[in-house]
């Protein structure tokens, strides 16, 4: 588990590319918000949370399956980590942020990723 990132990883990378070509501009990581949101674009109050399939359980996703091995400490860290994930978006929209979340398989499909990016951004954008 020490390989694991938790910044910079291909996901990531291909959100942040996609928005930059879409014309957004961002930050990156800003430990001053709750969670430490992967992508924050300021102007628009929004923040964008790349996560893993896998670590943060999407639901119905083939990735988030469960280790055979130490099955109780897999799902005690699962469920941990989706009320961490619950926890700091309830924060964040408390003080008036936008949450979206980006899951990991679903930045296979550039296109597809780019009209769900635009669509939650021009919500947010028109207010």
């Amino acid at each position: 588990m020490s390989r694991i990132r938790g910044r910079d990883t291909r996901p990531e990378k291909a959100v942040r590319s996609l928005l930059h070509r879409m014309g957004f501009r961002f930050r990156l990581h800003r430990r001053d918000l709750p969670g430490s949101p992967d992508i924050v674009l300021p102007r628009l109050r929004t923040v964008i949370f790349v996560h893993g399939c896998f670590w943060h359980r999407h639901p119905g996703c083939r990735f988030a399956y469960t280790p055979r091995t130490r099955k109780a400490f897999w799902n005690a860290k699962f469920a941990a980590n989706r009320a961490r994930d619950r926890r700091h978006a309830r924060e964040l929209r408390s003080l008036g942020w936008r949450v979206v979340t980006v899951w990991e398989c679903r930045t296979h499909d550039q296109s597809r990723l780019a009209s769900r990016l635009q669509a939650a951004l021009d919500v947010q954008s028109e207010r």
